[in-house]
């Protein structure tokens, strides 16, 4: 029971490094738009991050739980090295202020320990094809729909005032702002919410049943608002202004397309990356004013991370799945 109360503990605290690592996806926009000041841009998302249970189901949780590897081969080993995996990814990110995905380094995470203890038949190649395609899938949508967006604002608002306008949207900014904290926490937090209902069934305290319980569910929604509470301030200036300058106009449309882009992954199961989303979506606003207007070296970088992640984290995770097996008592 202790080891199992410990491994839920590392889950939280992913959770909250998830939250941390995550927030500039939430508040860069209305950060470097001047809408709010950090401080309060963060008290903003964490709240809509946290009643993001109360709007979305929990298919993600379960493609997380049983849609990556096969729920047969979790155990304690497994979730501990797919956690420690994603941990020490996110926070060698984190530092180096890199907007990788903590989703991607989850699921890597958990693909590395899976692999090292059952090989390739414990894959769930249905749940890891659609998390994989979601990987080019996602940026692709949150880019095209702001693109579009942007396009038609801008058309609709060709004779009005700009400084009418800009104030305008300072006010919309607050409202795409919050959908995508709604988003965010709705589709990140079920990811810890699946590792941990994966790891209860895995002890046999859920009845034979796969589910996830409330407690898990209000746990998971907590550790990650308070986690962006704390912000996280090298992500929110790449996010913000090193991609691309943006304004309050350009901010909304860049949050209002990676929030519809998140609610329909949600509603679908689909575990994407906030951070490719929004990432796309920054860069559609940016190429809509003109393509030279976008730092592409910066958004290659960001590229290269996404690649090297799940393999990086897999590696990791493998390995740490290794030591606690080899100190797991006989």
């Amino acid at each position: 029971m202790l080891l199992l109360v410990t491994l839920i503990a590392i889950a939280l605290i992913f959770d909250f490094l998830n939250g941390l690592h995550d927030a500039a996806n939430s508040i860069a926009t209305i950060v470097s738009t001047r809408v709010l000041s950090p401080r309060y841009a963060v008290a903003w998302a964490a709240f809509f991050n946290f009643i993001a249970f109360a709007v979305f189901g929990l298919h993600v949780a379960a493609t997380i739980g049983t849609g990556i590897v096969s729920p047969a081969i979790i155990d304690d080993q497994v979730i501990f090295g797919a956690l420690m995996g994603a941990i020490i990814w996110n926070v060698v990110t984190w530092l180096a202020g890199i907007p990788s995905s903590s989703s991607h380094a989850l699921i890597g995470g958990l693909v590395g320990a899976g692999l090292c203890k059952g090989g390739w038949s414990v894959i769930v190649w249905s749940g890891l094809g659609k998390t994989a395609a979601a990987i080019v899938l996602s940026p692709a949508t949150g880019f095209f729909l702001a693109l579009l967006l942007v396009l038609v604002v801008s058309w609709s608002f060709v004779r009005a005032n700009p400084l009418w306008v800009d104030k305008l949207f300072r006010h919309v900014q607050f409202v795409s702002a919050s959908a995508y904290s709604l988003g965010h926490g709705g589709n990140d937090a079920q990811k810890t919410m699946g590792i941990i209902a994966a790891l209860l069934f895995a002890h046999g305290v859920e009845g034979g049943t796969f589910h996830v319980p409330f407690w898990v569910v209000i746990s998971c929604q907590a550790a990650m608002a308070l986690g962006t509470l704390f912000g996280g301030w090298r992500i929110v200036r790449t996010m913000g202004s090193r991609i691309t300058h943006l304004s309050p106009m350009q901010g909304s449309c860049a949050e209002t397309a990676g929030a519809l882009t998140l609610f329909g992954a949600t509603w679908l199961g689909i575990p994407v990356s906030t951070t490719h989303t929004i990432t796309g979506a920054v860069v559609g606003v940016g190429a809509a004013r003109r393509v030279n207007s976008v730092r592409w070296n910066v958004a290659k970088d960001i590229v290269v991370a996404w690649v090297v992640t799940m393999p990086a984290a897999g590696l990791i995770a493998a390995l740490f799945y290794l030591i606690a097996t080899a100190f797991k008592p006989s």
